[in-house]
């Protein structure tokens, strides 16, 4: 499942590493935009599969953040 960012704005920390267990609701990305941190949450338990950021990248509403497997 693609997790993808709610805004555009920045990478401010990446909160998760590959291949840990993650719970729906916890914060996997902060963004920063406009001077507001927030959290990319997990919309369903699973493993994180794949990072497709780093802190201080761009992004874009829509961009792909996090890869979760079942």
């Amino acid at each position: 499942m693609d997790v993808p960012a709610h805004i555009t704005g920045t990478v401010w920390k990446v909160e998760v590493s590959v291949g840990q267990k993650v719970a729906a609701g916890d914060a996997l990305v902060i963004l920063e935009s406009m001077k507001m941190e927030m959290p990319v949450e997990a919309p369903e338990a699973g493993t994180v599969k794949e990072i497709r950021c780093q802190p201080s990248q761009p992004v874009n509403e829509g961009d792909v953040l996090v890869v979760l497997a079942p």
